[in-house]
């Protein structure tokens, strides 16, 4: 793999404004940090943490979120430093906030967004981060339904490519992993929906494959005490994130 897919981002620590991974250094008597505490304990592990972004997805489903920890005596608690629960590596589209879907506020997730959620030099060196110095202890591959740089991977599977250089350096990270996929888009009268559909958990469950066998990923993985890898799919009507098995 190299950064001529796709250009790699400079300045990954200071852009994303990033401690060094200390943890939230407030004190115990803060009644912000009691009140959290009673409601929602900070995770103990990654079962805890995918417990709690499942709670969170429900309440957004169910139109009751919480809509917590934004308000300015929360933000302030973070100028110095931050502690995520987890990590979510997610696709660019608008419509696929990970903090939205999974009902948290400022501070609580660390999210990498790349267009097909693909995995990728400067993508690595993000989880890395993560795990390494903000010690998220699960790391979640999150897809969607209908997402355009699978969409757009199947119609040159189909077709001849017709995108423009960058969008087909893209293309030629996911095309890949919907292999399985290639003798189903050429028969003739193919649905198309379906083959997107199949297409976007081939995508999500490639980029699982590559952070378990890619040597840099695994590495990065394995920073600091590690951290448990799950894969997701985000319903568009319902709003429902279905997490892989």
């Amino acid at each position: 793999m190299t950064n001529r897919n796709i250009t790699r981002r400079q300045c990954l620590l200071g852009a994303c404004g990033l401690g060094l991974g200390a943890a939230l250094n407030v004190k115990a008597e803060s009644p912000l940090i009691n009140q959290s505490i009673n409601t929602e304990p900070y995770p103990r592990n990654a079962d805890e943490a995918l417990k709690r972004l499942k709670a969170g997805n429900q309440r957004f489903m169910d139109d009751k979120p919480l809509h917590d920890r934004q308000e300015s005596s929360w933000r302030s608690l973070l100028v110095e430093t931050q502690k995520p629960f987890a990590t979510i590596l997610g696709c660019s589209d608008s419509r696929v906030p990970p903090e939205l879907i999974f009902d948290v506020g400022f501070g609580e997730l660390f999210t990498v967004r790349v267009a097909g959620n693909v995995i990728a030099e400067d993508v690595i060196g993000s989880l890395q981060y993560a795990v390494r110095h903000l010690r998220t202890s699960l790391v979640v591959v999150l897809g969607h339904e209908k997402c355009g740089a699978v969409s757009a991977t199947i119609e040159e599977m189909i077709n001849r490519p017709t995108e423009p250089e960058h969008i087909g350096s893209l293309i030629q990270l996911i095309k890949p992993g919907l292999t399985s996929l290639s003798m189903e888009a050429h028969k003739a009268g193919v649905d198309k929906e379906a083959l997107v559909s199949a297409a976007v958990e081939a995508n999500v469950r490639w980029s699982m494959h590559q952070l378990v066998t890619l040597p840099a990923a695994v590495k990065a993985m394995r920073e600091g005490r590690g951290a448990t890898l799950m894969g997701g799919i985000y319903e568009l009507e319902t709003g429902r994130v279905r997490f892989l098995s």
